[in-house]
């Protein structure tokens, strides 16, 4: 049997014992942790080298297609529709006559106008044709008699006043021959005046007279007629009817559109661009327009480029005309045009899924390293074709792209080139 004291001891080896077992598999384990790494995830990408070659600018915007010309035309009297000639789709030529107001009050009003400048005609016919003639001639015929008769008392009074001298007649006799004479005198001054009047002011003055009231009868009645006239709504354009609100009976009034026309034989698709984008573009460059719907993009060129800045958006307007003789496109359509700009011949060039934009705004794409990790380079951009574009600055064309799968991935994460999303390579 054990003593206390060898109890004591034994149970001191035994804590002992234990404690350096524990200790050795404590650090056992922690070695064992140590030694085991956790794998880090590899990310499936598509990637591939930049190309070099030559890359065409293409200029893309959204427009809405519009017509060549378009006319709302509304009257510019009120009446009452009396008939329509044409429905809405219909094809129609400049000049023609679309429709019909209620004119008879102004028909009547145009008969009684017309009336009275036939009589102002008239009148000024007579005045400059046959009465003032007819005055001038009797003017200068009582000229001619005035003159005759004074020239005889100016005989009568010379030969009586050698009578008188000699002392064969009565002084009053002379004094009779010098009165008669004054009269003589006095007729003549008035003849001769009134056909320096008729000849000097008279001819003027009357055909002036007679020529405004013809003009102010000739106005009232081609007012009239115009306003018959505007009875009769006529096309300014040739094109197609697409609006016709009102039917035969109802009122046209002034101002309010009655009939829309629009030449659809041709649209313009015009899009705003910044400053720096139009210098760029010249009238004539070729352009498509991809329309909704239609398999293949339309064919246009450039021809218009505003000469100024709008003053909303501080952006130039561009046109982009595109024929549309089938009438297959339709105005009002919204559309994505791409202009054919400048070309650079020798280009490094990468697709444009492959560039990511910073917080910065500043452009960037992941590239492949040696060790197989992506990693991130900042890159200057130049022009784009709508697929590929231009790096001015950042690559030299050797590096591999990651050209799918480079969103949100982390610089430094491993990668592989594939299929993206493939089973097993998705982080």
């Amino acid at each position: 049997m054990k003593t206390s004291s060898q109890r004591i001891a034994a149970l001191q080896f035994t804590a002992t014992a234990a404690s350096t077992l524990l200790g050795a598999t404590v650090f056992a384990g922690c070695r064992k942790s140590s030694d085991e790494r956790t794998p880090q995830p590899v990310v499936t990408v598509a990637a591939e080298h930049p190309e070099s070659g030559e890359i065409f600018e293409h200029v893309l915007a959204d427009a809405t297609l519009s017509p060549l010309a378009q006319a709302a035309i509304s009257p510019k009297i009120t009446a009452p529709v009396s008939s329509f000639l044409v429905q809405r789709g219909a094809k129609v030529k400049a000049g023609q006559l679309l429709a019909v107001l209620e004119n008879r009050d102004l028909s009547a009003q145009a008969l009684d106008n017309k009336g009275q400048y036939t009589a102002a005609l008239a009148t000024f016919e007579i005045q400059t044709k046959a009465q003032f003639p007819e005055e001038y001639a009797k003017a200068e015929a009582d000229t001619a008699q005035a003159k005759a008769q004074l020239h005889l008392q100016q005989e009568i009074r010379a030969s009586r006043q050698k009578l008188f001298q000699q002392g064969a007649i009565a002084g009053r006799d002379y004094d009779t021959a010098v009165a008669a004479l004054a009269q003589a005198q006095a007729a003549y001054d008035t003849a001769r005046n009134h056909l320096d009047a008729l000849t000097h002011v008279g001819n003027r003055a009357s055909n002036q007279l007679a020529q405004g009231q013809l003009s102010s009868a000739k106005g009232k009645y081609e007012a009239a007629a115009a306003q018959v006239s505007y009875s009769e709504i006529r096309s300014p354009i040739a094109g197609v009817v697409t609006d016709r609100p009102l039917f035969p009976g109802e009122t046209a009034t002034i101002g309010t559109s009655l009939i829309t026309v629009m030449d659809t034989s041709s649209l313009l698709a015009k899009v705003h661009l910044s400053q720096t984008v139009a210098q760029r573009l010249s009238l004539g460059d070729d352009a498509s327009v991809s329309i909704p719907g239609v398999d293949q993009p339309a064919t246009g060129k450039v021809t218009l480029i505003s000469p100024a800045l709008d003053p909303g958006s501080t952006t130039v307007e561009v046109w982009v005309k595109l024929k549309n003789i089938a009438g297959g496109y339709k105005a009002g359509t919204p559309v994505r045009v791409a202009v054919a700009g400048r070309a650079v011949p020798r280009a490094v060039k990468i697709p444009l899924a492959a560039v990511l934009t910073a917080d910065d705004g500043a452009k960037f794409v992941m590239i492949v390293g040696k060790n197989g990790a992506a990693h991130k380079v900042t890159v200057q951009l130049g022009i784009n074709d709508g697929e590929d574009v231009q790096v001015t600055q950042g690559l030299n064309g050797s590096e591999t792209v990651i050209t799918e799968g480079s969103y949100g991935l982390s610089d430094g994460t491993k990668v592989t080139v594939g299929k993206p999303g493939a089973a097993g390579g998705e982080r």
